[in-house]
C-alpha cells in the first residue's frame, strides 16, 4: 500500500511554493509538490516572451518574508522573478519535496478512510491527508476559436510558449489579441520585424507604467538597513491599496486616475485621429483590466505597424482574413489570447464526499468560501481560487493571506485530533452570494471580460480591499469549518 502522505501541493508557483515554506516552518515535513512542468516557477516560468514583465511593483510582488533588497528595477522583469522563485526553493530546501513533470489527472476524496487519492496522467497513485490546489488562474493558454487555424503554413505558437529558436527579424508577423501580454511584447518586437499586424477585438484603457532602475545606493540601503525596504513595501502597499475604493465603492474616481491620465498618454503618443480613435475604449474604465505600458500606444504609430480592428474571420494559409474578405498576409502568426482563468482546477477531475463532482457542483460558475472551499470536499483547499483575482493590488499579499488560513484549519484539525475539516455549507453560500451582490456594483459589472465565465457569473474578482480579506481569513467565525 502506498504511503499517505501529509499534505499534497499541487503546482510550484507562488502559491505552491509559499504552501510548502509555511508547512515546513510549522515542522511539516511529509509534503509532495507535483508540478507538470519541469522546474518551479508557475507562470513566471511559462511565460519568457520579450518584454515580459510584471505590473505591480517588485518589492511588493514578493513574500513578506523574504524580501530582495536587489531587484533591478520598479516592475521586475520575468528572468528575475523566475529566479526569486528558484531562490525561495533552494533557500527552504523544498526541491527535495518536489516532483516536476508530472500531472494530476484526477482526485477522489475516499469517505471511509478520509484520505484523498490523487491520480497522476501516468496512472500512478499518491495518497494525502489534505490537497492544496495552487495551479492558479493563468495557467492553462486558450487559443481563439477561428477556422483555419491548422491552415497557417507559416509558424505559430501563443505568447505563453514563446519560439525563442524562430528569429523574427524581417519577417511579416501578425498578432491576434491586445491583452497584458501582447502590449508587453508588441512593443519588444516592432522595431525588428517587417511589418506588424496587430488584430485588436476590443481596446484597453492603458497607464504610463511609472518603471526605472533602481540605483546602487537604494540597493545598498535596502539590504543594509531591512527596515527601510519594509517601509518601502509598505508604502507601495498603501498606494495600491487605496485603488480599491475606485474599482467597488466610487467609481467615478477611474475617470479622474485612469481616464484623463490615459487621454494624455493616447494624445501625446497618437497624433493620428482616426488611429487614436480605433485605440479608444467604448465601456466604463476598469471593466475590462486597465494595463500599464509607456510605450504600446507609440508603437502603434509605427510604420511598420498596422492596427487592424476589422474582426478576424478566419486563419488562411497565408495569414488572417478579417470579415471584410480582406486577407493579411504573415509570415509567423502569435496569438496573445490570454488563458482560461475561469475554467478552475481543468482539466482535472475532482471527487468528493460520495463522488461529488467539483465540476457538477460549479455548473453556475466557480466559488468558494474566501475562494478557498467548498462543502463536500474536506481537508481540500484552494490558493488563488474562484473571486480572488486582484484589479489593484500584490497577489502574493493574497496568496499569503490564504495560506495562512490553510494553516490555521490544519492546526484545528491537528488539535481537535480529527480527521476531516469541511467548510460549513450555510457560510459557503453566504459568503458567496455575498460576493456575487458587491461584484454586480462594482466596475466589473456590464462588460465581457476574461473575468466573466460563460453563464455571465464573475468567478475571478475579489470585490473589496486586500486588507479586508486579510481580516475575514485571518478571523473566520468558529462555526465557518466543522472538524469530524
Amino acid at each position: 500500500m502506498s504511503k499517505i502522505h501529509e499534505v499534497v501541493i499541487v503546482g510550484a508557483g507562488f502559491g505552491g511554493l509559499g504552501m510548502a515554506i509555511a508547512l515546513k516552518k510549522q515542522g511539516v515535513d511529509d509534503i509532495v509538490i507535483l508540478e507538470k512542468a519541469a522546474d518551479v516557477g508557475g507562470v513566471w516560468r511559462d511565460n519568457t516572451y520579450p518584454g515580459a514583465a510584471c505590473d505591480v511593483p517588485s518589492h511588493l510582488y514578493s513574500f513578506s518574508f523574504e524580501p530582495n533588497p536587489n531587484w533591478s528595477h520598479v516592475f521586475a522583469r520575468q528572468p528575475e522573478i523566475y529566479a526569486y522563485l528558484r531562490h525561495c526553493a533552494d533557500k527552504y530546501d523544498l526541491r527535495r519535496h518536489l516532483r516536476c513533470e508530472v500531472e494530476v489527472a484526477a482526485m477522489r476524496f475516499d469517505d471511509a478512510s478520509s484520505i484523498w487519492h490523487i491520480t497522476l496522467a501516468s496512472g500512478e497513485a499518491l495518497q494525502a491527508r489534505m490537497v492544496v490546489n495552487a495551479t492558479g488562474q493563468l495557467s492553462r493558454p486558450i487559443y481563439p476559436k477561428l477556422k483555419g487555424i491548422e491552415a497557417f503554413k507559416g509558424e505559430s505558437f501563443h505568447s505563453a510558449h514563446w519560439r525563442h529558436d524562430l528569429d523574427l527579424t524581417g519577417k511579416r508577423v501578425a498578432v491576434i489579441g491586445t491583452g497584458a501580454s501582447a502590449i508587453q511584447f508588441v512593443p519588444a518586437i516592432a522595431p525588428s520585424v517587417a511589418k506588424l499586424s496587430v488584430f485588436q477585438r476590443s481596446p484597453a484603457y492603458m497607464m504610463a507604467r511609472p518603471d526605472r532602475p533602481y540605483s546602487g545606493v537604494e540597493k545598498w540601503v535596502f539590504k543594509r538597513a531591512p527596515k527601510t525596504m519594509s517601509l518601502y513595501r509598505g508604502g507601495i502597499y498603501l498606494k495600491y491599496e487605496s485603488r480599491a475604493l475606485a474599482f467597488t465603492r466610487m467609481k467615478s474616481l477611474l475617470k479622474v486616475a485612469v481616464g484623463l491620465p490615459f487621454k494624455s498618454l493616447l494624445k501625446k503618443q497618437v497624433p493620428d485621429l482616426l488611429l487614436r480613435e480605433k485605440l479608444t475604449p467604448d465601456y466604463a474604465i476598469g471593466c475590462k483590466r486597465i494595463l500599464l505600458s509607456s510605450d504600446y500606444l507609440a508603437t502603434m504609430s509605427r510604420d511598420n505597424v498596422n492596427l487592424i480592428t476589422t474582426a478576424v474571420s478566419q486563419i488562411t494559409a497565408a495569414g488572417v482574413e478579417t470579415s471584410d474578405g480582406n486577407v493579411h498576409p504573415a509570415d509567423v502568426l502569435i496569438y496573445g489570447t490570454g488563458f482560461a482563468a475561469t475554467d478552475f482546477l481543468a482539466p482535472m477531475k475532482v471527487s468528493g464526499r460520495a463522488g461529488l463532482d467539483l465540476k457538477d457542483v460549479w455548473q453556475q460558475g466557480a466559488k468558494a468560501y474566501l475562494g478557498m472551499s467548498v462543502p463536500g470536499f474536506p481537508n481540500f483547499f484552494m490558493l488563488y481560487g474562484p473571486n480572488t483575482n486582484l484589479g489593484h493590488n500584490s497577489i502574493v499579499y493574497m496568496l499569503e493571506s490564504q495560506i495562512a488560513h490553510i494553516m490555521t484549519c490544519r492546526a484545528r484539525l491537528v488539535q481537535e485530533n480529527g480527521r476531516c475539516i469541511e467548510v460549513n455549507e450555510g457560510r459557503y453560500e453566504n459568503f458567496t452570494s455575498a460576493v456575487q451582490v458587491r461584484l454586480a456594483n462594482s466596475v466589473w459589472a456590464g462588460c465581457r471580460s476574461w473575468y466573466i465565465d460563460d453563464n455571465g457569473h464573475n468567478s475571478a474578482s475579489w470585490p473589496g480591499f486586500t486588507l479586508s480579506y486579510r481580516w475575514l481569513t485571518r478571523n473566520p467565525p468558529r462555526d465557518a469549518y466543522r472538524v469530524s
